[in-house]
């Protein structure tokens, strides 16, 4: 008879039940627990960051000037509202390859209702976004109720809404839009409060006051259900460094021209997805969803519908981005809005800001960091006059590296007992 023991796995210990311990010695405590566990959050895109700037930075003087800052802000913001739908998509585990063509198509239908239609700008703007909403709804009930694969659906959809968008588009390929109206609200002529020095600073104080009301709101509650909760001073610490990274973005953009309406928008767009994600039922359904569809199913979640809303949710937030670029370009064309690339850089922006490609795990935050990862790659290399093709290279390397991670830092969490 053998007398080897095997060895015994650790028992899982939930981490939102470990009390931390206080003062600065806890956090490093828990900050280790973190590593060890491969709960890296958003640490790893915050230093590839941080390294991106520095190197273009030493290459350009201009590259960390508020001019430049500016326009890296402005211009992320259509591939962001693309990525925030597609973050919904990756947390079931699934993906979206119809992102970009939903997204020309809602630039065509808006384009060719206002302006070769006389129709309602405003009435435009909503036939385009339900026209996303629609088609994302679509692609979702042939996926939930028919049971073909999302890879299959949505590229199918990719070519489908392309082939639409010609259409409506006619013989020339693209409809130019006015710059007026609500379009003239995304273009990169409009500022919040129209430039006035106080609108960056009410945005910031917005912010610094939505967290910290928010977060002493969350400890009152989790106080009286008798369950962890941050201490006072970590919050206070937290609402300290979101002020000092929102008046310092503040500060920046007031040194050029202001707030770009687009990025105001955008950022509305951040917070309003991130409070259904975090804090509704539905919310919790859609990561319970892409942690595991039968537990999912047997708690009692209506999974099929979870799966055509989150489609519809990224129908929607295609559209919107696609009258970003209409906005930006003054146009609506195939060879733009509804390419290959941009889809690539979607789903690069939200994968590269920390939205697992495994679902179950991510945050509609990681739009907002890879969106300035990529963004900052194209302006800097821009700056130095490099070729696209370098600009792909690089930004394919980015991607490899954040799906490396991200599979390392499962691995790690399996290992100790969290995955």
């Amino acid at each position: 008879m053998s007398t080897e023991t095997t060895p015994t796995t650790p028992p899982a210990v939930d981490p939102r039940l470990l009390v931390r311990e206080e003062g600065f010695k806890g956090y490093l405590t828990e900050f280790k627990r973190k590593v060890r566990g491969g709960e890296l959050g958003t640490l790893p895109v915050v230093i590839g960051l941080a390294v991106i700037w520095a190197v273009f930075q030493i290459q350009d003087s201009h590259f960390l000037t508020a001019t430049n800052l500016s326009n890296i802000a402005y211009f992320m913001s259509g591939t962001g509202m693309l990525a925030i739908g597609l973050v919904f998509v990756l947390l079931l585990g699934e993906i979206d390859l119809a992102v970009a063509s939903v997204g020309g198509l809602a630039a065509s239908v808006f384009a060719v209702l206002s302006v070769n239609q006389g129709v309602n700008p405003l009435l435009a703007v909503l036939l385009a976004v339900l026209t996303g909403v629609a088609t994302g709804a679509l692609h979702g009930w042939f996926f939930a109720k028919i049971g073909v694969p999302a890879f299959v659906v949505t590229l199918a959809g990719n070519l489908f809404w392309n082939g639409l968008m010609l259409q409506l588009l006619g013989k020339t390929g693209s409809v130019t839009i006015k710059d007026e109206g609500f379009l003239h609200l995304l273009g990169q002529r409009a500022f919040f409060l129209d430039s006035d020095i106080s609108g960056a600073y009410i945005l910031a104080v917005l912010a610094v006051a939505a967290m910290l009301g928010g977060s002493l709101l969350e400890q009152a509650r989790r106080r009286k259900a008798g369950v962890p909760y941050r201490p006072t001073s970590e919050i206070v610490v937290r609402s300290a460094a979101l002020a000092i990274v929102s008046f310092g973005a503040a500060f920046m953009f007031n040194q050029a021209y202001g707030v770009p309406v687009a990025v105001v928008l955008f950022l509305a767009a951040l917070v309003i997805s991130d409070f259904v994600l975090r804090r509704t039922t539905y919310g919790r359904q859609v990561f319970a969803v892409g942690g595991g569809i039968e537990a999912a199913r047997r708690s009692g979640i209506n999974v099929a519908f979870v799966r055509i809303s989150v489609y519809a949710i990224s129908g929607g937030f295609a559209a919107l981005g696609g009258l970003f670029f209409a906005a930006q370009t003054y146009t609506s064309n195939l060879g733009g809005i509804g390419s290959a690339n941009l889809l690539m850089m979607a789903i690069a922006t939200a994968v590269i800001g920390g939205t697992s490609l495994f679902g179950g795990r991510g945050s509609v935050w990681s739009a907002l960091l890879g969106g300035l990862v990529i963004q900052s790659i194209q302006t800097g290399l821009d700056l130095l006059s490099m070729n696209t093709s370098v600009q792909y290279m690089i930004t394919g390397a980015v991607l490899l590296a954040a799906v490396v991670i991200d599979s390392l830092s499962r691995k790690t969490q399996k290992a100790a007992g969290r995955g």
